[in-house]
């Protein structure tokens, strides 16, 4: 067998081996393009829905909460309170609202910015920390 025999049927197994890939890289796309057609047809029957600003608001949230004494707080012990917590997720803000004698109110409002971190406890399920700037 010469060199040039041997490079010749060289060239013939590379062009055979290409002629498989082409063949294998066909059938790949035309499994692509099913697919495709497959899945633009199955979100062709069902439009989607249009964003509107009112499917995307977030209603202010309201919860009877008990506020929690800290060290800080300790001067202050009594009977515990119910307070209400209000979230205002898109204004940003947290409301705490004490009902006092005679029906009066005394509430404190905290911006989105003022509140540093939340701090679910892992001991009591149902208990959550706020840690706000000052």
């Amino acid at each position: 067998q010469t060199a040039g025999q041997s490079g010749e049927q060289e060239l013939e197994n590379l062009v055979l081996k290409l002629s498989v890939l082409k063949d294998f890289l066909s059938s790949i796309e035309k499994k692509a393009l099913k697919a495709l057609q497959e899945m633009s047809s199955a979100t062709a029957t069902t439009p989607p829905q249009p964003l509107s600003r009112k499917a995307k608001s977030i209603p202010v949230q309201t919860f009877e909460v008990k506020l929690d004494i800290t060290l800080g707080d300790l001067t202050k012990i009594g009977k515990s309170q119910k307070y209400t917590l209000s979230v205002d997720v898109e204004g940003g803000k947290l409301v705490v609202l004490k009902k006092q004698k005679d029906s009066q109110e005394d509430w404190n409002t905290f911006t989105h910015d003022k509140i540093r971190q939340l701090i679910k406890s892992q001991r009591v399920q149902n208990k959550l920390g706020i840690v706000f700037e000052k």
